[in-house]
């Protein structure tokens, strides 16, 4: 292994070790509920906009294909 992967290795494990420390901390302190509350409502939020991003992104193929049926219809009389 050289030098360079090794330092990358370690510098991941080092990074590693800090996000988990972190988490662990905010985990076990006095504001875990609202941490994970947040969390949740965020997550909620993220799933409700891609649900309604969803539904739009049908209802514009659904125009766009019957517009393009009118128009073939148009051209063919």
């Amino acid at each position: 292994m050289s030098e360079k992967n090794g330092t990358k290795i370690l510098l991941a494990f080092i990074a590693g070790a800090a996000v988990g420390a972190a988490i662990g901390y905010f985990l076990n302190s006095d504001k875990k509920e609202e941490i994970i509350s947040d969390i949740k409502e965020g997550a909620s939020k993220l799933k409700n906009d891609i649900e309604d991003n969803l539904t739009k992104a049908k209802e514009m193929v659904n125009h766009l294909r019957k517009e393009k049926t009118e128009t073939t219809t148009e051209n063919q009389a």
